[in-house]
């Protein structure tokens, strides 16, 4: 079986971009150093996003991927409202190993930017460049997530970490989930759910995680989830080989040939990723 990992970051500190990781959020300090591809503790081939609103971020990991052949593609960042969008997309879209492209929605305090900011010539030219759309969202993104979806179904499109559903009620999250859901060209990222989980369900955290990934399962089907680590933000809360524990425990139950889309097939076909 094939792993793809659809979700880790790498970062090099003084490049000085990386300005969530610069504030001073004394629970960011066990991740606040060097990330590289040498440090990944995993078997899986590779599938590196953005975790800085840069070009230079994306250029520098488009340059790891030349180095390192188990990074299998890049999900990088274009600020898709300026002037120069549809520039900046074709530029590095020369590049193969560019597969997607991330606003870093959670951050930007108009809920509607991806609505109303987002430039339509940007978001056709992602289209016609055969890019996908990471949707990096909480819950109170998804009523204008499953609009913006709804009206561009021809936009490949992944919920990055399931959209962070937290502890507590999830009437929100489950009504916007099922609505994206509902629509054949959005997948979601099995990803990041452990460090959304409390203090209390980290210790045991198998029935929190069941109880979300069941539900998703259901709502997307196998042939629609996507394995992923967030690695190393993960570490905030688990290691690799605890997650993918994890994972093979709740995937325990489905055919072979789910579990092998889920882990690598469905990364491959979403992403445009070679066997």
């Amino acid at each position: 079986m094939q792993i793809i990992d659809s979700h880790c970051h790498f970062w090099q500190l003084a490049r000085g971009d990386y300005d969530w990781l610069a504030a001073g959020d004394a629970a960011l300090d066990p991740i606040r150093r060097d990330f590289l591809p040498d440090d990944y503790p995993g078997p899986a081939r590779l599938v590196v996003v953005q975790a800085a609103e840069s070009l230079a971020e994306t250029d520098f990991l488009l340059s790891l991927a030349a180095d390192d052949d188990r990074i299998a593609g890049v999900v990088g960042w274009v600020d898709l409202s300026a002037e120069d969008a549809c520039e900046s997309l074709r530029s590095r879209a020369r590049n193969p190993r560019l597969k997607g492209i991330r606003p870093m929605l959670q951050d930007i305090a108009d809920t509607d930017w991806l609505a109303t900011k987002a430039r339509d010539d940007a978001l056709d030219l992602v289209v016609e460049l055969g890019l996908r759309f990471d949707a990096l969202v909480t819950a109170r993104h998804l009523p204008m997530l499953a609009k913006f979806a709804a009206a561009r179904p021809d936009l490949a499109l992944v919920v990055d970490h399931a959209a962070k559903p937290q502890p507590g009620p999830r009437d929100d999250w489950e009504a916007g989930m099922q609505a994206l859901a509902a629509l054949p060209h959005v997948h979601c990222k099995l990803s990041g759910l452990l460090t959304e989980l409390s203090e209390a369900e980290r210790a045991d955290p198998l029935p929190p995680v069941r109880a979300i990934v069941d539900k998703l399962l259901d709502w997307f089907g196998a042939e629609r989830l996507i394995w992923g680590s967030d690695w190393p933000v993960l570490t905030l809360a688990a290691g690799w080989s605890d997650w993918r524990a994890l994972t093979e425990a709740l995937l325990e139950g489905l055919p072979e040939a789910d579990r092998a889309a889920i882990l690598g097939g469905n990364a491959a076909r979403f992403y445009g990723v070679e066997p």
